[in-house]
């Protein structure tokens, strides 16, 4: 049992949200733009995204504001979501005066929209944002190779399986997450 917490702990780690997220968006990136683009919409999403969310999470436990990285607890989450939206919007704006391609594009903006509707539910629900990212990334990657999406969604489910077995959500909480996630993940990668 213990090396299964263990093993559920190192999985819940490695697929926090912020970390699927930046090496999909790295994968999706390299493989749809030609180099130069690709490095000037990396470096465009790690400024204005990735790098203050990674503050904002850390930052948060630093002070107290959060038990943990993960924003395990809803009522905390009430201080995330109005500034993390607003952080998605900044890079949103930075991808269309790039100009970013519109596969990128349409990905941030359903990243956006997953974002509202995760705030939204929050005041029902603490869906898991990790099983809603790692589905959503999945169903991206599926789009790019199907290699790479087989790859990410067998690792979702395994995500799925450690956020249960370590009670950060329930059944209710991980399903809602997966299936925003597979359906943002259509909407973004498949939707004509």
């Amino acid at each position: 049992m213990k090396s299964a917490t263990q093993f559920a702990r190192a999985v819940s780690w490695m697929g926090h949200p912020l970390v699927v997220v930046t090496v999909s968006v790295g994968i999706v990136v390299l493989s749809r733009l030609a180099r130069r683009d690709a490095l000037s919409v990396l470096l465009v999403l790690f400024v204005s995204m990735i790098l203050p969310t990674a503050l904002l999470l850390f930052g948060g436990v630093r002070s107290g504001h959060w038990s943990d990285a993960d924003i395990s607890v809803r009522t905390e989450r009430k201080r995330f979501y109005p500034v993390v939206i607003p952080l998605l919007a900044i890079g949103i704006v930075a991808l269309w005066f790039l100009p970013a391609s519109n596969f990128v594009l349409r990905g941030a903006l359903v990243t956006f929209a997953l974002f509202l509707v995760a705030a939204i539910a929050n005041f029902r629900i603490k869906l898991s944002l990790h099983a809603l990212f790692a589905f959503y990334c999945s169903a991206i990657l599926f789009r790019i190779n199907q290699l790479f999406g087989g790859i990410a969604f067998a690792l979702a489910v395994i995500l799925f399986w450690s956020r249960l077995h370590l009670q950060r959500h329930d059944l209710a909480e991980m399903l809602t997450g997966t299936l925003l996630g597979l359906g943002g993940g259509i909407v973004a990668a498949w939707w004509p």
